[in-house]
């Protein structure tokens, strides 16, 4: 099986990461890459699961060496994805996924550029915000500003949504994880050649292609603020 490199990004408090865990749970020979980073863990979070939290002058070092496939500095902290997760997958004939920021998604094209591109996004910058709020909530790190700041990044990531290849609004959980694991089967399939691709391609995936998102994204981009002129509007 020819590998195939999926990358998934989205602003915070998108979902993303239920996503990933679903896609993973549903979907087989598909491998991912968990990030290094130098922010402290937060809530639940244990090293070698969420990230391998590293310190400052570890990930440096990394850096020097050219460990990583890609790299970010994000609210200070950086973030990186080692080459050997890749490496490993290809020699195992198996699929990788990466979770990573646009900055992260935009060096990792540079460097695969067939490398499939998938980018979630909410319903809404109000239904967004709630989601935010929610989980500040749950990990007992209530703060208007930190809030804040995460709706203005995202307003930035998403000015960023047509150079991804498909667009997931994470609305309904389960219909997105429905579209997700359609996407990653289709693109698999097409990859390896064949003839007859999985059903949910037509009905699931190609909905989501960016190029058939346009009338879609454009109440959701107005509500960020975001232009919508690649949305197709004049």
């Amino acid at each position: 099986m020819s590998s195939v490199l999926y990358i998934i990004s989205a602003p915070s408090g998108s979902g993303k990461s239920t996503l990933v865990n679903e896609l993973r749970k549903a979907v087989t020979n598909l491998d991912f890459s968990i990030s290094y980073t130098t922010r402290n863990p937060r809530g639940s979070e244990q090293n070698g699961r969420e990230y391998y939290f590293i310190s400052r002058q570890e990930f440096e070092r990394m850096l020097a060496e050219d460990e990583f496939l890609e790299h970010a500095d994000v609210f200070g902290n950086y973030y990186g994805t080692a080459r050997r997760f890749l490496r490993a997958a290809r020699e195992q004939g198996h699929d990788l996924l990466l979770d990573i920021d646009v900055q992260g998604a935009a060096q990792v094209k540079k460097t695969v550029p067939e490398a499939v591109s998938i980018f979630v996004l909410p319903p809404s910058r109000e239904e967004l915000e709630k989601r935010l709020k929610r989980r500040s909530h749950a990990e007992g790190m209530e703060s208007e500003k930190v809030i804040e700041r995460r709706l203005r990044a995202a307003s930035r990531e998403i000015e960023n949504w047509p150079k991804y290849d498909y667009i997931l609004v994470n609305d309904r959980l389960e219909d997105s994880i429905d579209q997700l694991k359609a996407i990653v089967l289709c693109e698999r399939a097409r990859r390896a050649g064949e003839k007859s691709q999985p059903a949910q391609c037509q009905s699931l995936a190609e909905p989501c292609r960016q190029s058939n998102m346009a009338e879609r994204l454009k109440p959701i981009l107005a509500s960020f603020a975001v232009q919508t002129a690649n949305a197709g509007s004049k």
